[in-house]
């Protein structure tokens, strides 16, 4: 049996069901978006039409698992910006930051946008939201999720993250950077194990980049998400504990219903600040999805 993330082995716990998770395909989750329609109504659509949806959170009816359903994308309701299929942790993103109405939000690696919709769904298109994406060719597919979902608050930009221009300052800003994707990875047919690309060893020295600069353009009472889907802690605590040390950062705990474990203090050879602990993990044993990171960050004071 191939050994998955074997590099892991003593970081993640129950770490046989953890591999074990790996061998499953990943579920698929939409999300229902109440700029185009009432969860409630379409839930009753869909059932009209056989497909039969499970709420997939206690709090938030607009997640829901579709295990009928294998190509959402191809449906009319995909078409008319009722649903968007994105993994459950993905959405999470969005409700962890919970952006407030009439706000200014930074999304600042954005495309191919479903977190940016999600946030402008949030806000009730309401306030500005400024969708960063460096890759041109990324800006399709992004305009296409804004305005399939009904954006109206969000504009498009292409800077460097780690250059954003500094004069303007956000109320919320969204830091998913890339990452290597280890979260992302589910055995198949194709694939046995995980294999990092030689590039993407480079990402820590990015992702700390990002990170600054995105403090550095938050507001006094601002609220910031440093986001990746991968379990490398080089990409994650090594890079909050980095602003950390650069930076009057404060890292707040998370609140959710979903079962998660707190960041590392600890990793091979490096110690990291304890307010680390605040940070949360998903893990695809833990919760059926993509693997994620999260940190909650404002200033201090």
């Amino acid at each position: 049996m191939t050994h998955l993330f074997e590099q892991y082995g003593d970081m993640i716990p129950d770490f046989s069901c953890f591999q074990e998770s790996l061998r499953r395909p990943l579920p698929t989750h939409i999300r229902i978006n109440r700029l185009k329609i009432a969860p409630s109504s379409l839930v009753e659509v869909l059932e009209e039409k056989g497909i039969r949806l499970q709420p997939a959170s206690r709090r938030h009816d607009t997640l829901w698992l579709a295990p009928d359903l294998r190509l959402p994308g191809n449906m009319l309701e995909y078409f008319l910006g009722y649903i968007h299929p994105q993994a459950l942790t993905s959405a999470l993103a969005g409700i962890i930051l919970s952006p407030h109405e009439n706000s200014c939000v930074l999304d600042m690696c954005a495309a191919p946008g479903g977190k940016t919709s999600h946030c402008a769904e949030i806000m009730n298109n309401t306030g500005l939201i400024i969708a960063n994406e460096l890759y041109p060719a990324r800006h399709i597919p992004l305009g296409h999720t804004l305005a399939r979902t009904g954006v109206m608050n969000a504009v498009v930009t292409g800077y460097q993250a780690q250059e954003f221009p500094l004069k303007q300052r956000f109320d919320f800003i969204l830091a998913d950077v890339p990452c290597s994707c280890e979260g992302e990875f589910r055995v198949s047919r194709k694939r046995d194990t995980y294999r990092e690309d030689r590039g993407k060893k480079m990402l820590p020295e990015l992702q700390k980049k990002i990170l600054l600069r995105g403090f550095d353009l938050l507001r006094q009472k601002g609220k910031m998400l440093y986001a990746t889907c991968t379990y490398n802690p080089l990409e994650n605590e090594s890079v909050v504990n980095h602003l950390l040390n650069e930076r009057e950062a404060e890292v707040f705990s998370i609140d959710t219903e979903f079962c998660v474990e707190p960041g590392l203090t600890q990793w091979k050879k490096e110690t990291y600040d304890k307010r680390l602990q605040r940070t949360i993990r998903f893990y695809p044993h833990r919760v059926d999805s993509v693997g994620f990171f999260m940190a909650s960050i404002g200033r201090r004071g």
